[in-house]
């Protein structure tokens, strides 16, 4: 268990512009920032994320909360572990008791992979720096590929001993579970019994946009395999693996791809390692496989614009085509740079300083769709094949989102191809027409999703309208609840006292045995009674910071504003203006209350038959309720008609 005072010292640490500038490419907004939602499909920036009052929030999704409530849903990890994600980041030492067997038992699964690929990737470093055999086969490879010591350890390379069960049998040794060796892929069982998948090879790890070790790439060392396959063996997809969500290198990249505002994509692992070498940083690579949708949102989060960077060959070219109207599609900014014949980006950059060679991208790359369009029309001289060229191409137009961009690139093709401007706009258009019906006839196909049931009212008919009363006087006890409303009154045993927010709503409810249908509103009004007389209590501080997410995640999202995250332009309301609104919220509460209770009444009515008894009772109710009804309606200023 990690103590109150240890989280305490956590949260003063915390700087949610940080933590949330690890994972989203944030621009500064007035007092806040602005950048791309991680939860959903962003297309223009709706998160935002307040450094005064350390929340966040997305408008379009509704997801949000503290720097804990963050972490948790984007790195989908548990509470303790968002904490010690943080105190790490802070360098806060957290003292914890050892965990029992029982408990690493029962440790999640795919915490103990991650767990495993941690102490594996440290194993083949190991190996790498300070076994015999490591030194003279995998530091020889690397120093043969003329990288450094400093970019071994930056990237975390190693080397797998040529034994064949080396790995397994040290994991044994310390206790690792075979079951995690193999759902991992660290490890093969056959009739023979466990073997090390990687056995023999250079080891480059992948690491994952927050830093965690997800898989392996092993490149075979003997020179027997030049020329032929499994050069390169991968970790197979796992519960915490699949290729095409990640990308290599975009941990030790996603820093410099937000200083710089552009990212390079390359193929290979030599390549992003020598390029962090020659000083370019802001590269990752996709190992050789077609960009996915996944991997183009995750770096979509950190920048619009990309370079892909290949060799010239007609390898390199046919990379470049791959998945580029998937980049156009998602808004994304992409020049192209072929180096010289022979070169890769690892040659090219080991050749280079990192000067000359960002002068050579930024004097050759080109933009994607003159590159697509010389490409596609060198030397095509029948009209039907240059009809066709020219149709792809404008198919490629048609999948941008920005209709000003597509607008320069429809101009500028008609310019090139020698077209009417006004034929390139209609088959445009055509296109988005067609891909428009397309996703509707998709749409109309997806089965409709159900509600969960956990979303349903504890209260049976309430209406939208009812529980959104509630939510308004939840939402002043975390925002105002410690502020006085009511000053200098005088108790039955002549006390002076002062009643504040949270104090008012809970002495107001209680008195007639009420309290809301949700009991998680009821334990923050608790809290916020119980804290009221805590030196230096301030309501929305304390539940924004509370150390059960539920409560914190409630909090921050019921603290936003729907149009600010910042205090800065609210003016302060007075005692008089914010007693009046808690005790119109209160009145309306209670004639919601009352108008569920008319409707049961009036069902049980309907129920009772010719029992005269129980109608007479039920009848007398009735009229008592409506009087109370009526009397809450005069208060709150309306008429109800009878």
């Amino acid at each position: 268990m990690i103590d109150r005072a240890t989280v305490d010292k956590i949260m003063d640490a915390v700087n949610i512009v940080d933590v949330v500038g690890e994972f989203v490419s944030l621009r500064k907004a007035g007092v806040n920032y602005k950048g791309l939602c991680p939860f959903h499909d962003d297309k223009t920036p709706s998160f935002m994320v307040s450094p005064a009052r350390q929340i966040c929030k997305c408008f379009a999704c509704g997801e949000g909360g503290n720097a804990i409530n963050f972490l948790m849903k984007h790195e989908q990890i548990t509470y303790p572990e968002a904490l010690r994600w943080l105190a790490k980041k802070y360098n806060i030492e957290i003292q914890e008791r050892e965990l029992s067997d029982d408990e690493k038992r029962e440790q999640s699964e795919r915490e103990s992979m991650f767990v495993v690929n941690e102490w594996a990737c440290q194993y083949f470093h190991d190996i790498l720096q300070n076994d015999v055999d490591g030194q003279a086969i995998g530091k020889q490879y690397f120093r043969s590929r003329g990288i450094r010591d400093d970019i071994i350890k930056k990237f975390q390379l190693g080397f797998a001993l040529t034994k064949r069960d080396a790995l397994a049998n040290e994991a044994k040794r310390k206790g690792y579970q075979e079951e995690f060796l193999l759902k991992t892929g660290l490890c093969i069982k056959n009739e023979k019994g466990l073997y090390d998948r990687f056995a023999g090879r250079a080891i480059f790890p992948w690491l994952n946009v927050s830093g965690k070790v997800v898989a392996f790439g092993g490149r075979k060392l003997d020179a027997a395999t030049k020329g032929v396959q499994q050069k390169y063996v991968n970790s197979p997809d796992s519960e915490i693996y699949h290729k095409e969500r990640e990308l290599y290198g975009i941990y030790q990249a996603k820093k410099a791809i937000v200083k710089e505002d552009c990212v390079y994509m390359v193929e290979g692992y030599t390549d992003v390692i020598a390029m962090h070498q020659c000083g370019l940083e802001n590269v990752v690579a996709n190992s050789g496989t077609a960009l996915s949708i996944y991997q183009i949102k995750l770096l979509r989060r950190f920048t619009q614009n990309i370079v892909l960077l290949y060799d010239g060959d007609e390898a390199g070219i046919h990379a470049a085509m791959r998945g580029t109207d998937m980049l156009l599609q998602e808004g994304m900014n992409i020049k192209v740079l072929l180096l010289p014949d022979g070169d890769d980006p690892d040659s090219y950059s080991r050749k280079h300083t990192a000067e000359q060679f960002k002068q050579y991208i930024e004097e050759h790359q080109t933009d994607f769709i003159q590159f697509k369009t010389e490409l596609m029309l060198k030397g095509v001289k029948d009209p039907i094949k240059r009809a066709e060229a020219i149709n792809n191409i404008v198919q490629s137009i048609a999948v941008i989102p920005d209709p000003i961009v597509r607008a320069t690139y429809i101009t500028e093709c008609s310019r090139r191809l020698d077209v009417d401007e006004r034929t390139l706009i209609s088959q445009t258009n055509k296109y988005i027409a067609g891909a428009r019906e397309a996703d509707n006839r998709q749409a109309d196909t997806q089965p409709q999703q159900q509600e969960p049931a956990s979303t349903v009212s504890t209260m049976a008919g309430l209406t939208p309208q009812d529980k959104e009363v509630e939510r308004l006087l939840i939402q002043n006890i975390v925002r105002h609840g410690d502020e006085v409303i009511f000053s200098g009154l005088e108790t039955v045993d002549g006390q002076i006292i002062n009643l504040n927010v949270a104090q008012y709503i809970d002495y107001d409810l209680s008195s007639d045995g009420l309290e809301f249908s949700d009991e998680l509103y009821n334990r923050i009004l608790r809290e916020a009674v119980e804290h009221s007389n805590d030196a230096g209590f301030k309501a929305d501080h304390y539940f924004m910071q509370h150390p059960d997410p539920q409560v914190s995640q409630l909090a921050a999202t019921l603290g936003i504003d729907s149009h600010q995250l910042s205090r800065s332009f609210e003016m302060k309301e007075s005692e008089g203006n914010l007693r009046q609104r808690i005790q119109h919220l209160i009145l309306d509460f209670r004639m919601d209350i009352i108008s569920q209770h008319l409707k049961d009444l009036q069902r049980q009515l309907k129920e009772a038959g010719s029992d005269m008894t129980r109608i007479k009772a039920l009848m007398t109710e009735y009229q008592d309720a409506q009087e109370l009804r009526n009397a809450l309606a005069r208060r709150l200023g309306s008429d109800v008609i009878v």
